[in-house]
């Protein structure tokens, strides 16, 4: 969150902030006059505290010189002020709590490298990657639900028996491929210096406050134990939304030292989102998913080099790209599409060549979004309490955190089944793959299990 120093001292700016990024329901007046009354009373409470320290202070000196009357006046007036002073600390108490509750619904500052515009149409395309050497592609590029159905390797009727539309299983050599690209993912961030993080999968309310998910993004969470319409508490527990949300977290409210820094952990976990209305052509398949794994990139930073470190992630993460020989383009988010806690925001967006859109390149197929990364400045810091000390004499301040998926592995498998697709349906395994699938160079699929194969005519 933005503290209450910046949003009392720099109104217009957060303004502005809020109505770049087209956030609703925030009234910074209401806030401003909330945090003002609270300044007040906190003022008058100090009077009132000091005068009544000065009343008690004359009670014994009156009745030691016999002046019981005074006395009696100053016992009398000391409960007045303190009877006072407990209205006032209750009110600003309950100012104090509204204060914070408004600054949680506050979106973080751009960043003003950030450009201004109202939705994706606005995103400012940074570079290509990938595009000048393509590989030869069949005339007609099966689109992954349909190849991996044929394959067997996807099988989203099933996943929606078993838990629900928006699940699926991965099953044979899809499977593998999977477990391959998680592995080689996690190797290559190793290599740039992350450290492996296995995190817990339920987490907290104030875990999710912390990052940002509550209490705004609620309804795209799934709750575990309670209704998702009941009020939040902080008992309550989520399934990961992302592993951004537990490593963030790792060290909330506490205080690392200088030189901890920078501080970079990788996560593997399952993810799960509920991404409520999604439909369509756009999320068929494997695209936009309940379930879905990631290798999360989690950066801990002094804040001066925070902007330098968000250049050194997107090459991090762009680098699994790279190595797979995969197509992709790197986008600078504007200010309506980047999110309401960040402070500026790449895309980096897989080229999949199945399914023509309207937004895609000219050569054809679409973009698909397989990471994020995000410099929050001190947003996430401030939410979660997470401070360093330069200096060991020195007070603490707020860190940078920063993050972004390394990568989202459905998407990264859906580019691959397009992409390294051949003429008779089989799939070529990228080469940087091949080690971690034990040599393995085509996905050939396997034939399907039960009746309902034979009856199709997929068995004989």
């Amino acid at each position: 969150m933005l503290s209450r120093q910046f949003v009392r001292e720099n109104p217009e700016t957060v303004r502005d902030a809020i109505e770049r990024k087209g956030v609703t329901g925030v009234d910074l007046d209401e806030v401003l006059a909330i945090d003002e009354e609270w300044r007040e009373l906190k003022a008058k409470g100090d009077g009132l505290r000091q005068e009544r320290n000065e009343v008690s202070s004359k009670i014994g000196e009156l009745k030691q010189e016999g002046e019981e009357e005074a006395a009696q006046e100053a016992i009398e007036r000391s409960s007045e002020l303190k009877e006072e002073l407990q209205q006032v600390e209750e009110r600003a108490d309950e100012l104090e709590s509204r204060l914070e509750d408004a600054l949680l619904e506050i979106p973080n500052v751009p960043h003003e490298s950030v450009p201004t515009g109202e939705d994706e149409s606005d995103n400012v395309e940074r570079y290509r990657e990938g595009f000048a050497d393509l590989r030869d592609l069949p005339e007609d590029v099966v689109p992954h639900y349909d190849l991996g159905e044929e394959l067997d390797i996807l099988d989203f009727e099933r996943g929606a028996k078993v838990s629900g539309g928006g699940f699926q299983f991965v099953k044979g050599e899809g499977a593998r491929l999977e477990h391959a690209l998680v592995q080689f993912m996690l190797d290559v961030h190793r290599e740039q210096g992350y450290s492996d993080v296995l995190p817990p999968i339920p987490v907290n309310s104030a875990s999710m406050e912390g990052t940002g998910q509550l209490p705004k993004f609620d309804e795209d969470a799934y709750r575990v134990g309670a209704r998702q319409d009941d009020d939040i508490d902080e008992d309550d527990l989520w399934l990961l939304p992302t592993a951004e949300v537990p490593v963030t977290n790792m060290y909330r409210d506490e205080i690392l030292l200088d030189d901890d820094l920078p501080v970079k952990h990788q996560a593997f976990s399952p993810n799960f989102r509920r991404e409520a209305g999604e439909h369509g052509t756009e999320t068929r398949g494997y695209v936009r998913v309940h379930q879905f794994h990631k290798v999360e990139l989690v950066n801990f930073v002094r804040p001066e080099d925070s902007y330098d470190r968000l250049e050194g992630l997107l090459d991090e993460a762009s680098a699994v790209l790279d190595e797979l020989d995969l197509p992709y383009r790197v986008l600078d988010m504007c200010t309506g599409d980047m999110g309401f806690t960040q402070a500026k925001k790449y895309d980096i967006e897989v080229w999949a060549p199945g399914d023509d859109m309207d937004d895609g390149p000219d050569v054809g197929g679409r973009w698909l979004e397989v990471s994020s990364v995000s410099n929050f400045e001190g947003f996430q810091a401030r939410r979660a309490g997470l401070r360093y000390r330069p200096e060991r004499h020195e007070s603490a301040d707020y860190l940078h955190t920063l993050n972004g998926s390394g990568l989202a592995v459905p998407r990264v498998m859906v580019a691959i089944l397009e992409y390294y697709q051949n003429e008779d349906g089989t799939v070529t395994v990228p080469e940087a793959l091949r080690p971690y699938m034990g040599g393995q160079e085509v996905i050939e699929g396997s034939a399907p299990i039960g009746e309902s194969a034979v009856g199709s005519g997929e068995r004989d």
